[in-house]
């Protein structure tokens, strides 16, 4: 057994056997896994902490600017999506429109036996021909609705060779010419009406979902999102180099905060600029199309009711259901003509009650300013003009300022590089002065 000898006082100690322990007041043993012993001070690796906070601040401004710019860029798109889906829209209700337009030309035609008037005959097939048009382009305006216009152009076939086949025995004097005259608008409001009304409610969910397209909130939370991530980096830093703030961190954060509230307003005011188009011009245009196809619908069902000669009641009760829409969807500037046309017919339907057969058909066909037709056409142009520049105003206001959108971002993709420069200048300085 050996004994430690003392050490004489004021000679130092002799060093350490190896791996032993170095007493700091008081005797510990040899910590085999090389670590520090609880308590000690832990060394800190500041170069790998202060490469780590470059990295995340970086890739915060990064990350911003991209998921922004991102957001940015589908509302451009959408208001330019809304744009096309409105004038979609707008296109197949002037197909609708159009459509009853010539069936209400063709019925009042047919009240006149024999060879029809060579103005609205040319009038009733120049309708078809734009019916037949808008068809076309509205098939290769959108891809999604090619199938059921496919099959509305079937039904349009189908429709103008009925009438050529009513025509030709109606100028011979042929009773069955009204069969077949009425089978064919029997025919287009069930096969192709409902196939008009499954377009236009799909191209109205279609434009409703386009011009909601903006994402101010979420602009928001990217941003605000970003800054938080930046002012826990400036804490962090704060702590290790007692520095309440690093201005390259700072300057990052503020170039995110201005971008986000400049993204943010810009899609809050096209936001806004969208539901007042919705709620104002395109309202007015889908509404008054609605009214323009109902009130063909019902100059349609007034003729057929004096075809039927004393027994159209049924068409009657049809024309009181379309006024009843005309009425309710009807907009500025076309009331009084309307009006006008509802007089000229009630004078028909009394006519036609009190026997007055011939009357009847003489104020439903003639040409006076105050008769069923000429009073009827004046409410249908200026609903078309009506239709025509509500819709124009929409897709205006739609697709224009959409370069600014565009620029703002492309300005943040360059803010958010600038941004994860100044982290990366921010960083270096404190890395220097570790240095």
């Amino acid at each position: 057994m050996s004994t430690v000898a003392p050490v004489p006082a004021g000679r130092p100690a002799p060093p350490a056997a190896p791996g032993s322990a170095r007493s700091t007041g008081s005797t510990t043993a040899a910590d085999p896994t090389g670590l520090p012993a609880p308590g000690r001070d832990m060394v800190v690796d500041t170069p790998g902490l202060l490469n780590r906070w470059q990295l995340i601040g970086m890739s915060v401004a990064v990350v911003f600017a991209v998921v922004s710019a991102l957001l940015q860029v589908l509302g451009w798109q959408a208001d330019g999506r809304a744009a096309d889906d409105t004038e979609q829209l707008i296109r197949v209700q002037n197909i609708q429109s159009s459509l009853l337009r010539a069936d209400a030309l063709a019925t009042n035609a047919f009240l006149v036996g024999g060879l029809e008037d060579p103005a609205q005959r040319a009038e009733y097939e120049r309708t078809v021909d734009d019916v037949q048009r808008l068809i076309a382009d509205a098939a290769q305006a959108q891809p999604a609705d090619e199938k059921v216009l496919a099959a509305l152009n079937v039904e349009v076939g189908d429709y103008t060779t009925a009438v050529a086949q009513a025509r030709d025995n109606n100028r011979q004097l042929f009773p069955v010419g009204a069969e077949y005259l009425s089978d064919a608008s029997t025919s287009l409001r069930t096969e192709a009406t409902p196939l008009l009304a499954a377009l236009v409610k799909a191209n109205t969910a279609r434009a409703d979902d386009s011009m909601a397209g903006q994402h101010p909130w979420w602009l928001l939370l990217v941003g605000a999102v970003a800054v938080a991530g930046l002012v826990w980096i400036n804490q962090q830093l704060a702590r290790t180099f007692r520095r309440r703030i690093n201005v390259g961190v700072a300057v990052a954060a503020g170039l995110v905060a201005v971008t986000t509230l400049v993204a943010a307003a810009s899609a809050f005011v096209n936001d806004s600029s969208n539901d007042q188009l919705r709620r104002g011009d395109l309202a007015v245009a889908t509404a008054q199309a609605q009214a323009r196809t109902a009130a063909n619908d019902a100059k349609a069902s007034e003729s057929l009711r004096l075809i039927r000669r004393g027994s159209g009641a049924a068409f009657e009760e049809q024309w009181k259901a379309s006024a009843a829409t005309v009425q309710r969807t009807l907009q500025r500037g076309t009331a009084d003509s309307w009006r006008a046309y509802r007089e000229a017919h009630r004078r028909i339907v009394q006519a036609d009650d009190a026997g007055d057969w011939e009357g009847a058909v003489k104020l439903a066909t003639g040409t006076a300013d105050t008769g069923s037709t000429a009073t009827f056409d004046r409410f249908d142009e200026e609903s078309a003009q009506l239709v025509g520049a509500s819709g124009a105003v929409v897709t205006a206001e739609l697709r224009s300022g959409r370069e600014v959108a565009l620029g703002l971002s492309l300005l943040t993709l360059l803010l958010g590089a600038v941004a994860a420069a100044a982290v990366a200048r921010g960083i270096a300085q404190r890395r220097g002065e570790f240095a």
